[in-house]
C-alpha cells in the first residue's frame, strides 16, 4: 500500500529489492515543466542507481498525462492540478495523492510592456489590463495545469478571453517552451510555471511582470495508478518511486535543484 515512508524505510525497500528490481520500469506520465526544467535528468539517475528500477518519462500537458493514466498508459502520475488531480483519485484511477512540491506560475511579457502591467501583484487585475488594453497574450489552451490556471484567473475578471481568440487570445494547443517561443514571436504577453521560465533560453528582451499574487501558488502532486483499474500497472516499482520522491532523501534532492544559482521547485511533502 502507497505510503509516506521516512527515509531510512524508503533506503531498506530500495536495498532489499534493487536486485529483484533490475529488468524492472516505470512510465511516469508527467507535467511538461517537470521535464523541461531538467528536474528528471537530476533526480532520476539517483533513484535508478539505489533502486535498480528504470525511470520512463510522458511529459505532456496535465490533462493529457491524466488522460493517459486513465488509459493505462502510465505507473505513475505527477501532475500540477490538484482538482483535477483528486478527481482522478475519487474515480478509482488513482491510490492516492500527496503533496510533492511548489513553485509558482508568473506572467512574463516584453520591455515595452504596451499593457502597463510591471509590477502588479493581483494576477486577475494584470490579465484584465491586458485584455482592456488589447494586448495579446498567447494561451497554451491545451489543458495543461498551467491552462488551467489561467483559465480559472480570467473567470475572476471581467474578460472574457473566448471572446477574443484567434484576436488578442491566442491559443496555441502546445507546450510551456512552444508557447513561450510563440509569444515571444507575436510580442504577447504569457503565463507560465516559473521553473520553465528560469530553464528557458529564448528570454530575447521579455521580463516578469507579475508576480507574488498567491493565486499564482503552483502545487504538485504524485499518484500511483491503481491496480484495480489497471491490472497492468506495476504497482510495487510505481510506489517505490513516489515513495523515494516523498522520502526525505527524495526532498532533499528536489529542492537542492537549481538552475543560474536558482532553486526550482521547493519540497513539501506532508512529514510522516
Amino acid at each position: 500500500m502507497f505510503t509516506r515512508a521516512i527515509s531510512t524505510s524508503v533506503a531498506a525497500l530500495l536495498l532489499a529489492g534493487a536486485a529483484h528490481a533490475q529488468d524492472q520500469s516505470i512510465i511516469v506520465q508527467s507535467t511538461t515543466s517537470t521535464a523541461n526544467s531538467g528536474l528528471y535528468d537530476h533526480l532520476i539517475p539517483i533513484f535508478e542507481e539505489e533502486s535498480g528500477i528504470t525511470v520512463n518519462v510522458v511529459a505532456v500537458g496535465t490533462g493529457q498525462a491524466i488522460t493517459n493514466a486513465e488509459n493505462c498508459d502510465g505507473d505513475l502520475l505527477l501532475v500540477h492540478a490538484k482538482p483535477a488531480e483528486e478527481a482522478f483519485v475519487e474515480a478509482g484511477y488513482g491510490t492516492e495523492r500527496t503533496d510533492l512540491m511548489y513553485n509558482d506560475f508568473v506572467i512574463v511579457g516584453p520591455a515595452e510592456d504596451p499593457a502597463g502591467v510591471d509590477g502588479m501583484e493581483d494576477a486577475q487585475d494584470a490579465l484584465s489590463q491586458i485584455a482592456g488594453s488589447g494586448a495579446t497574450f498567447a494561451s497554451r489552451g491545451d489543458d495543461s495545469g498551467t491552462h488551467q490556471k489561467e483559465l480559472s484567473l480570467w473567470e475572476g475578471t471581467d474578460a472574457d478571453p473566448t471572446s477574443g481568440s484567434g484576436e488578442w487570445y491566442r491559443e496555441t494547443g502546445s507546450g510551456m517552451g512552444a508557447t513561450l517561443n510563440a509569444g515571444i514571436g507575436m510580442g504577447a504577453y504569457v503565463m507560465t510555471d516559473r521553473a520553465t521560465w528560469i530553464s528557458f533560453e529564448n528570454k530575447q528582451d521579455y521580463e516578469i511582470l507579475v508576480e507574488g499574487d498567491e493565486d499564482l501558488f503552483n502545487q504538485y502532486g504524485v499518484i500511483p495508478v491503481s491496480p484495480d483499474h489497471c491490472p497492468s500497472v506495476n504497482i510495487e516499482a510505481a510506489e517505490t518511486f513516489a515513495d523515494w520522491l516523498l522520502s526525505a532523501e527524495g526532498q532533499e534532492a528536489i529542492g537542492a535543484y537549481e538552475v543560474e544559482g536558482q532553486q526550482l521547485f521547493f519540497p513539501n511533502a506532508p512529514a510522516s
